[in-house]
């Protein structure tokens, strides 16, 4: 092929681009101009994928960490052949389209994660990564090399300021992920200026700080030297690699090397001299060559026939290994096994009671030697979290000789290890297990304290608008943690993460409800499930008294109610708060009062049954309601009515033992049995 028809290529994809965001007045054409030619050589010549079949487990992964830059990843798209039409590109950015501003997994065939917030799209990258590694060290056998795929990024400016890549990055670097490669589009630029305004550190000492394999090319149109480094890059399997691309922003128009060409069209008439420089005819405008889309178009073609040759080593796999293909197959379909829930504990009546993330670790390592998906890790809190799974090993890179050869996993490696270690990079967590989410093969799991969700509000909130299949166990939930104090006692939190769109916040009451908590988190394969536990222990409860632990999954349930299911107050609460609404509930019966206690783990869940079973636990008739939940009130209004009253904290903890910090807050059976009676008169 001729560096002349190479490109030609370049040009259609950078003119596509150009034409996307000229016709939607909306857009950044500085990226697609300045990047196309390293997208070019690596879609053209490396990249492994079958657009008739987005979803081959196989693939190699290209993440536009840069999602900006979102023009020119529907014109490689369209190209190559996904189910991205010309019309959808002409309607780029615009209502019901297939090419929204920034790319929307789920949304656009071929996306693979949802990407704009920079950093994110990097660090998903590197949960990609860490999933080939762990699916190709658990499955692959002999001449059955059935994982083998590469996870590429091509990433901003921005996307390396932020810091949730510098955490994956270090991650990355000290799990030795040779199959991680990044391109930098170094064009030192961003949306407000020059970066010698906010970025002239040396990032090619950073990230060989890091311990990465880096290689610079001078000049981003140089497609023998951005091949080499790439080609280079594939062989070095002990270390991930930055190829750091030296580019002009809105290469070839008046507004090169100018922050004005990042977020802005180029204008009619900016657009007709780009053209010109280029040598690209000014009409039409979406041109594409009939040799550019039918050379393009071949991807299609050699995708589909390695997706075949794959599809017929999976089923030799199967003769010679039918248990690990089976295995391997149910967890790509991201089905669950038989029996996967088989030995989940119930846990029997105790007035002392285990903490609930206590129960959780139970329950964890219940699971997983029937939920092979099940994966994770904390961020530096195993101890304290109890999520370590104590039969399956840490995830470990695998020794290397003395040349720097990779040497026998089978000897060496751990990278079949399911305990992840983040160290304390709680945003990277977060972001790297929306990319286990989104390789495949995985139900992942993330763990910090409760308070600490404040560091990945990105990535949880991703993962709700991707529709991940993800698990956040956050412990240490309320002001009862005690002496470490208002640091680390969270108020705010859980109004916040209950305010996330199509997610689930379930703060379970005893251990049963934990057990069922974590039924519900893995049978939810669409969103993420935030699991908030105590640090203190909470009786558990009696169930042949009180209602079945399986309430937990209308969101709400009665718990217990007057002999005659009359109540004249209802008391509601969640999580360790609802030992406290039993004890006042038996007083308030000894006075003779008829009282319904609700447990209310989870706010989602109840908001989704009708409005008629909603009644059934929530009487519209009953306006003597109390709600008790140490955490902030914002949110319980509607629980509790005009008439009700909420127990809760809308100030910061203090640092004393636990139990006086509670009883100081009016936490206490006195408070609510106070409030009961307030409302009765």
């Amino acid at each position: 092929m001729s560096s002349q028809f190479d490109q030609k290529c370049i040009d259609t994809i950078r003119f596509l681009a150009v034409d996307m965001v000229q016709r939607a007045d909306s857009g950044h054409p500085g990226l697609p101009l300045d990047a196309a030619p390293m997208a070019y050589v690596l879609w053209d010549r490396y990249l492994k994928h079958n657009p008739r079949n987005p979803h081959w487990a196989d693939r190699d992964r290209f993440v536009l960490s840069a999602g900006h830059g979102s023009a020119l990843l529907y014109a490689l798209l369209f190209l190559a052949g996904y189910d991205v039409t010309l019309d959808d590109i002409r309607q780029f950015r615009q209502w019901g389209s297939k090419t929204p501003g920034h790319p929307e997994r789920g949304h656009t065939a071929g996306v693979e994660v949802t990407t704009g917030p920079l950093g994110q799209g990097f660090a998903n990258a590197v949960g990609m990564a860490i999933a080939e590694a762990q699916l190709a060290a658990l499955y692959n056998r002999d001449t059955y090399t059935v994982i083998d795929h590469y996870t590429y990024v091509l990433a901003s400016d921005g996307d390396l300021m932020e810091g949730v890549a510098s955490e994956a990055a270090s991650l990355a670097g000290q799990l030795k992920l040779g199959k991680l490669i990044c391109f930098y589009d170094d064009n030192n630029v961003t949306l407000a200026g020059s970066t010698e305004l906010t970025f002239s550190e040396n990032r090619i000492q950073r990230f060989q700080a890091y311990g990465w394999h880096t290689a610079t090319v001078e000049d981003g149109n140089d497609l023998a030297a951005i091949d080499a480094a790439l080609s280079q890059a594939r062989r070095e399997v002990a270390r991930p690699s930055l190829i750091r691309v030296r580019t002009h922003i809105g290469f070839g128009s008046p507004l090169q090397d100018s922050y004005k060409a990042h977020g802005s069209p180029l204008g009619a008439e900016n657009v007709r001299k780009t053209k010109e420089k280029l040598g690209w005819p000014e009409e039409p405008d979406f041109f594409v060559p009939d040799e550019v889309f039918s050379h393009m178009r071949k991807q299609a073609a050699r995708g589909h026939d390695r997706e075949t040759e794959w599809v017929q080593l999976m089923n030799d796999y199967q003769s010679s290994h039918p248990d690990l293909c089976n295995e391997l197959q149910t967890r790509l379909r991201e089905e669950l096994p038989e029996g996967w829930d088989a030995d989940v504990p119930f846990f029997e009546p105790d007035e002392k009671g285990l903490a609930t993330r206590e129960s959780s670790g139970k329950v964890m390592n219940a699971l997983a030697p029937k939920l092979p998906a099940l994966t994770g890790g904390s961020a530096d809190l195993d101890p304290s979290t109890k999520t370590a799974l104590n039969a399956f090993g840490d995830f470990r890179p695998p020794r290397t000789g003395e040349a720097g050869e990779r040497e026998s996993a089978v000897e060496h490696g751990d990278y079949s290890g399911r305990n992840l270690h983040f160290g304390v990079r709680e945003h990277a967590m977060g972001s790297i297990v929306n990319g286990l989410a989104a390789h495949g093969g995985f139900i992942p799991y993330g763990a910090t304290f409760l308070i600490f969700s404040d560091y990945m509000r990105p990535p949880i909130r991703l993962a709700a608008l991707m529709g991940l299949h993800v698990v956040h166990v956050f412990t240490h939930d309320s002001i009862a943690l005690g002496e470490d104090g208002p640091t680390h006692q969270p108020i705010e939190q859980l109004a916040n993460l209950r305010a996330l769109p199509h997610s689930l916040v379930i703060r379970p009451a005893d251990a049963n409800e934990t057990a069922v908590a974590w039924k519900v988190a893995v049978e939810t394969p669409d969103r993420p499930v935030l699991l908030v536990l105590t640090r203190q222990k909470l009786p558990t409860l009696d169930r042949s008294r009180y209602a079945s632990a399986e309430g937990l999954r209308r969101g709400a349930y009665v718990l217990a109610d007057p002999p005659d299911g009359h109540p004249a107050v209802i008391l509601i609460a969640t999580g360790s708060e609802v030992q406290l609404i039993v004890q006042a509930a038996k007083r308030l019966s000894e006075e003779g009062v008829a009282v319904r206690c609700v447990s209310m783990p989870c706010h989602e869940l109840f908001e989704a049954q009708s409005q008629e079973e909603r009644d059934k636990v929530l009487p519209p008739s009953v306006h003597a309601r109390v709600a008790v939940e140490m955490a902030a009130s914002q949110g319980w209004d509607k629980y509790i009515g005009p008439k009700g009253v909420m127990l809760g904290i809308d100030r910061f903890g203090a640092s004393a033992p636990g139990e006086t910090v509670v009883r100081e807050y009016g936490f206490t059976v006195d408070h609510v049995c106070a409030a009961a009676r307030s409302l009765l008169g």
